[in-house]
């Protein structure tokens, strides 16, 4: 079998804030889009909502490539939006910002999801981060698509930076999946027995006028409907560009590593979805403090140990990707917290479901922009 290229690309979703008042720029200048898009060109883009902006990286063969054009992206972004008293935060939620209060965009797209949905919809004030994998063969796709399921709730603990929503603390470090389930056609994927079904079961809901084309599928991992690639989209967008990287570095050397058990003829064992929702839930609730299921030995193991196993796992491919540093990276984080332990930390406090005190969400914005804005 000929080995895919593992080409990586990867897209973030930022929220744009006013820099005195913290809050989310509910409809910023088209002044401030045009001027992006002038250096960007088609690497920027609008998102449902006026207040978000998407940014994609062109396809890369290197994670030294990856970081240099988030870098670049994020930079230009920062830049483009400090003019108008606007700044950029990579994170998966504002901490206190208003749903019913942003407008959406004003495009086909964005206006038929609006229509069609209604309030569950309008209440996306989420941003995420997904990454594409190449691999041109369809049905190793598939199969890959089929075991890498178990490994999005890890890539999601990795993640997590919403733990607040509209002012509170939601008691879930990831509460922007909560918000995103909300939406049909999301969650884990199904397994699929081969390409052909994979495209019958799509064609029955395009056939039937449901929806036009598989871009209107959302799982968290998803063969992508314009390119050959798998594009996970279980993620939190992360505030630290290291993290970001790292996350990406491992979900291509997972990729990777699966290949290489079915070129010798082996694969990972699939679980019941319904089991692999739990650890989905775990990792949503609890971040990298979460305890995930071992399933082979049946019983938890802290999400700490867990992530060594992934390094020793992967390290034959983090060394063929010349990414083991990125790899290591995992550690720092899995020890350390991620963003939504950062901002919990900021507020202090603060009861499960609690409103948190002004001055800590200020404070909490402020620190999520330093953040977006380091290391480029």
């Amino acid at each position: 079998m000929k080995e895919p290229s593992f080409s990586i690309g990867v897209e973030e979703e930022y929220l744009l804030i006013d820099t005195a008042s913290r809050m989310v720029a509910s409809s910023p200048p088209e002044e401030l889009f045009r001027a992006c898009e002038q250096v960007l060109e088609d690497q920027v883009s609008p998102e449902f909502l006026r207040c978000q902006i998407e940014v994609g990286t062109p396809v890369c063969n290197s994670l030294a490539g990856v970081r240099a054009e988030l870098a670049h992206l994020r930079k230009t972004i920062i830049t483009e939006a400090a003019p108008f008293g606007l700044a950029p935060i990579a994170a998966s939620t504002h901490p206190f910002a208003e749903w019913t209060d942003q407008p959406h965009t004003d495009k086909a797209r964005y206006n038929e999801i609006a229509r069609s949905m209604q309030v569950v919809a309008k209440r996306m004030l989420i941003c995420g981060m997904h990454v594409h994998i190449g691999i041109e063969d369809e049905e190793l796709r598939i199969e890959l698509h089929n075991q890498l399921a178990y490994f999005l709730p890890h890539l999601l603990a990795l993640s997590t930076s919403s733990p607040f929503w509209r002012g509170r603390f939601t008691g879930l470090k990831s509460y922007r999946l909560a918000v995103f389930n909300e939406l049909p056609r999301t969650g884990l994927p199904p397994a699929f027995g081969s390409y052909t079904e994979y495209r019958n079961t799509l064609d029955v809901l395009v056939k039937a006028g449901v929806i036009e084309d598989a871009t209107k599928i959302w799982w968290d991992l998803r063969p992508s409907d314009k390119f050959p690639t798998l594009e996970m989209r279980i993620t939190d967008v992360c505030p630290r560009l290291d993290d970001a990287v790292a996350i990406a570095a491992l979900f291509r050397c997972l990729c990777r590593t699966l290949y290489r058990l079915r070129r010798s003829n082996q694969s990972w064992r699939q679980y019941k979805r319904f089991l692999l929702a739990e650890n989905r839930w775990q990792a949503q609730r609890h971040g990298s403090a979460a305890h995930l299921i071992d399933f082979g030995r049946s019983e938890t193991a802290p999400f700490t140990d867990l992530i060594e196993e992934l390094i020793e796992l992967v390290e034959p491919d983090a060394q063929h990707f010349g990414c083991t540093l990125e790899i290591k990276h995992l550690r720092n984080i899995a020890r350390g917290g991620t963003s939504a332990d950062r901002q919990l930390e900021i507020a202090g406090d603060v009861p499960e479901d609690g409103h948190v005190p002004e001055d800590k969400l200020a404070s909490i914005v402020d620190n999520l922009v330093t953040e977006t804005q380091a290391g480029l």
